[in-house]
């Protein structure tokens, strides 16, 4: 399998700085082409959020360069690969804290890493920024770690009374921000002619999912100049509608 990918990171026409990070690596080996996909969203709340979401994209970058082949070359194994992960992030954690109690600013941030090898994806994420996966149809493959999220499992709250909910952008965590991290971790099977969608919370509230798929699924879209006009696409509309936040997005297709 080879793999296309497009990212975009747009400011929006509210925030005074873009907080969100994005990574993508792609690179051959001898166990054939793999990509790592990386999104972050730093908290547009907190001082220096784009500190916070550089600080996980370097250290994402890092492992992938110099740890990653150590994983590939030993075989692939999820449980490997998830306390390597689970490591990086709680370093992470531990150094955006740091950062914040010497200087006096809080700072956190979302993630949401997704990683294509040997027929498999591996995901890992904190806080709301999603991964979707694409081919008939659109299927949201990670859970947003969210009040309003919590409150829909529960079932007190309805998905329409959590899209005007005032508490709907609250994280129950964040690297950075939070003293104790449960990152979710998940993996499947990869086909050929499947797209992954990454993107932060600025990317999708004010798109419906019939939108977000009719732009950017495999079907209708195959080169990678194509994909990276429709998430730029996707971007303006969001901007059009009075989106607040960052917008960003990665997409990535599976041939």
């Amino acid at each position: 399998m080879n793999f296309f990918a497009a990212a975009h990171s747009d400011i929006g026409i509210k925030r005074e700085t873009n907080q969100d990070s994005v990574l993508v690596q792609i690179a051959d080996t001898d166990y054939g082409e793999v990509c790592l996909s990386v999104i972050c969203d730093g908290m547009g709340g907190y001082s220096k959020g784009e500190l916070a979401s550089a600080t996980m994209i370097v250290n994402f970058k890092q492992w992938f360069e110099k740890d990653f082949p150590k994983l590939l070359y030993q075989g692939i194994k999820p449980e490997n690969l998830k306390r390597a992960w689970e490591d990086l992030i709680f370093n992470t954690n531990n150094q955006i804290s740091n950062y914040s109690t010497l200087h006096g600013a809080r700072l956190g941030t979302t993630v949401a890493a997704l990683l294509l090898v040997g027929e498999m994806y591996y995901i890992i994420h904190v806080g709301d920024s999603r991964v979707y996966l694409m081919d008939r149809n659109l299927s949201q493959l990670t859970k947003d770690q969210t009040f309003v999220q919590r409150e829909m499992d529960a079932g007190r709250m309805t998905p329409e009374q959590a899209l005007s909910d005032p508490q709907r952008n609250v994280l129950l965590q964040c690297v950075g921000a939070s003293e104790v991290i449960e990152p979710d971790f998940m993996l499947g099977p990869v086909t050929s002619d499947e797209m992954f969608l990454l993107c932060t919370d600025g990317f999708r509230h004010l798109l419906t999912d019939e939108e977000i798929y009719a732009n950017t699924n495999p079907i209708a879209v195959r080169a990678e100049e194509e994909m990276k006009k429709r998430i730029i696409y996707l971007t303006d509309l969001n901007k059009y509608r009075r989106e607040k936040d960052n917008i960003s997005s990665i997409l990535v297709r599976v041939n």
